[in-house]
């Protein structure tokens, strides 16, 4: 902490004063840049809501598509088509759709300014590290911002659909019907999306943890096996049928992303004993 507020711009170190107005600059863009996303995004209601979050509900959502072709190519019939997601969306609260359309609108502004945000938090950071750690971080907001998204995607058009579908058709009882509210499900949709793209992250998270010595790659292929299990359970938890072929499509990247930051583990742990 002494570091960072002791750095120094062109050359002359700035004062604590200097310090609190550069910040308060960094928050201003990116607040501004949240803003004004979000304000495009309020304004385009009928694609925000209509085109993108309510598309999961419909059976002709692309990925409903694109796993009823996979059945079709591997010869299983229709097990895995999806042709209709019978529950209608209601909205109870009187402010209830003005307050979902705001934060809708505020989430979107998050999302696709995350990488202009990320890069103003990594330059008031930046010049408080040594030369060897800027080395040792560089490409940290391209690799971090291309991990979330990547995430928020893969929640999107693989996590969501599959859980819409199948918490949106369960039934305890044949007596009971499903009449979900907007806020509910734009929450789980956004929920669901938003911490997808956070898991994505776990290559950063486990950068940084095995640069200040809380994890190795000797740990983590220790209990490889467990963390297959986990990823299977979790797998099996948010898909909508018990078939094997849907579990793997949302197992086989996480297993990819934990294998990756073994990778990453093992490259912060050679680079340390390099230098």
């Amino acid at each position: 902490m002494a570091r960072l507020f002791g750095r120094e711009k062109e050359g002359k170190e700035m004062s604590f004063l200097q310090h609190l107005e550069e910040l308060r600059w960094h928050l201003v863009r990116s607040v501004s840049a949240i803003t004004i996303i979000a304000v495009a995004a309020f304004l385009n209601k009928e694609i925000l809501f209509d085109h993108i979050l309510l598309a999961p509900k419909n059976a002709s959502f692309i990925t409903y598509r694109w796993l009823c072709n996979l059945s079709h190519n591997l010869n299983l019939g229709d097990r895995l088509c999806i042709d209709s997601i019978p529950f209608n969306l209601i909205s109870t609260d009187l402010s209830a759709q003005f307050t979902t359309h705001m934060w809708v609108a505020f989430i979107s502004g998050l999302i696709i300014a995350s990488p202009y945000v990320l890069w103003e938090a990594w330059s008031f950071i930046k010049p408080a590290l040594y030369e060897k750690e800027r080395s040792y971080a560089r490409g940290i907001v391209f690799y971090t911002s291309a991990l979330f998204l990547t995430g928020v995607l893969f929640g999107y058009y693989v996590i969501t659909p599959m859980s819409v579908n199948f918490l949106g058709t369960y039934q305890v009882s044949a007596e009971v019907k499903n009449t979900i509210t907007l806020a509910s499900f734009i929450s789980t949709v956004t929920t669901l999306t938003l911490l997808t793209g956070l898991i994505f992250e776990l290559p950063i998270v486990i950068y940084f943890l095995t640069k200040i010595g809380l994890m190795s790659p000797a740990f983590m292929k220790a209990y490889r096996k467990h963390a297959v299990v986990v990823i299977l359970i979790l797998s099996a938890l948010i898909t909508p049928t018990s078939d094997a072929t849907t579990m793997i499509l949302v197992a086989v990247p996480l297993y990819v992303l934990y294998e990756l930051s073994i990778i990453v583990s093992a490259r912060v742990i050679r680079n340390k004993s390099e230098g």
